[in-house]
Parts: C-alpha cells; structure tokens; sequence
C-alpha cells in the first residue's frame, strides 16, 4: 500500500511503498510562501495519482499554516490551477 507523507523537515510531501521512497513533491520556503518547484513518481507507479496526491498533501499543509503557495513546477500548476 502507498503511503503519502507530509515531511516539514525536508520541505516535502514523499510517497512510500513499504520503505521505499517512490515519489517525492518538494517546496521552497520564501517570504510569505511556499514554491513548489519539483515533483517526481518512478516511472513504474505512473498512472496511479500517486504525484498529483503529492501536491495535494503540500497544498493542504500549506492552507492548514496559513501560508501562501505558489508552484513553478509545471505538473503542480496544472494540479492547482495556478
């Protein structure tokens, strides 16, 4: 089963198979806000949502803290129709 995790210390959400990192969305910290600038799924779990969860999991975490987000990665952009 995947497991979709929240990880402020690494500044990302990471999705996990068993132990096994598999996916990652990573933000930068700026003033006022969150960029998210890179989001990644081994190719052999694509097609399963597993990134656009990802982002999501950043998305929430960042409207639960009250903060801004922002993305350059094109992939998040699309998920949050920014």
């Amino acid at each position: 089963m995947i497991e979709i995790r929240y990880e402020k210390e690494n500044n990302q959400s990471a999705a996990y198979d068993c132990d096994e990192q598999i996916g990652v969305c990573q933000y930068q910290v700026f003033r006022g806000g969150w960029n998210i600038f890179h989001t990644f799924t081994e190719p052999e779990y694509s097609g399963q949502g597993i990134a656009r969860k990802l982002v999501q999991c950043v998305a929430e975490q960042a409207k639960n803290d009250s903060v801004k987000l922002e993305a350059t990665c094109w992939y998040a952009k699309k998920v949050l129709d920014l």
